[in-house]
């Protein structure tokens, strides 16, 4: 199974002396303090699980609880001058959400294969990414592919919009919307080919399309409705096969 992503570090480099990683064990232990029962685990996963973080890199926390309506509540603050993005689930639906495949999953992927533990008495957070992988071993191409041709679908309305905007010498809006297409096409290339990423700017970089103009964001879908016909899933079809079609 062809299955792609940039190298990561272990969060451990340089975690001693690590601000970022020392602020989010602190508030893991806080979390544990408070709601310690109902916790299943907390990860932390992005730049600072990558090892790559930086000082104006923020702390991407998920709390996994053991039930709903239990543990804190998601929330967004800075804290010493550092962004801290908490984010809860509980345990089943994270792993819902791993043996699920969706357009969105060239960037979702990362944080299931990636996250660090800072709280994990019963190595869940393996599990988590186990489950992906398993989930991912049993999909075939054609999944991949109807994932695809879907996004392909969004990427080329998006590439409609830029031109449009473009069009009527709306310069700002359309620069906002050609980067929302070129993360799109970047998404189709990520399904085409197995390949998730980190965020939204690795997406584009690694597809390179990060400086794209709207010409060549059209060849690059022109090139992609053409993969899919190839691989049986062609963009165009009948009214039956909007009706019907997997």
């Amino acid at each position: 199974m062809p299955l792609a992503a940039a190298p990561a570090p272990e969060a451990g480099r340089g975690a001693r002396t690590n601000p970022r990683w020392a602020l989010a064990e602190r508030v893991s232990t806080a979390l544990r303090e408070r709601y310690g029962p109902v916790l299943q685990a907390i990860g932390v996963h992005g730049a600072v699980a990558h090892g790559d973080d930086t000082d104006v890199s923020d702390v991407e926390i998920v709390v996994v609880t053991r039930r709903s309506n239990a543990g804190p509540a998601p929330v967004t603050r800075r804290i010493e001058g550092v962004i801290v993005d908490l984010s809860v689930i509980t345990a089943d639906e994270y792993l819902r959400h791993a043996r699920t495949l969706t357009t969105s999953w060239p960037l979702v992927a990362d944080q299931y294969l990636t996250t660090k533990p800072l709280h994990d008495p019963d190595d869940w957070l393996p599990r988590l990414r186990d489950t992906h992988l398993t989930h991912l071993a049993r999909a075939d191409g054609q999944l991949f592919a109807a994932l695809a041709r879907e996004a392909w679908c969004r990427a080329t309305i998006a590439h409609g919009r830029a031109r449009r905007m473009a069009e009527w010498y709306e310069t700002d809006a359309a620069m906002v919307v050609l980067a929302e297409a070129r993360l799109a096409v970047a998404v189709v290339d990520g399904l085409l080919t197995r390949t998730y990423f980190r965020n939204s700017a690795d997406a584009v970089r690694r597809a390179g399309v990060a400086s794209a103009h709207i010409h060549e964001l059209g060849e690059r879908l022109t090139a992609q409705s053409r993969e899919l016909a190839r691989r049986g899933r062609p963009v165009d079809g009948e009214l039956a096969d909007l009706l019907g079609s997997s």
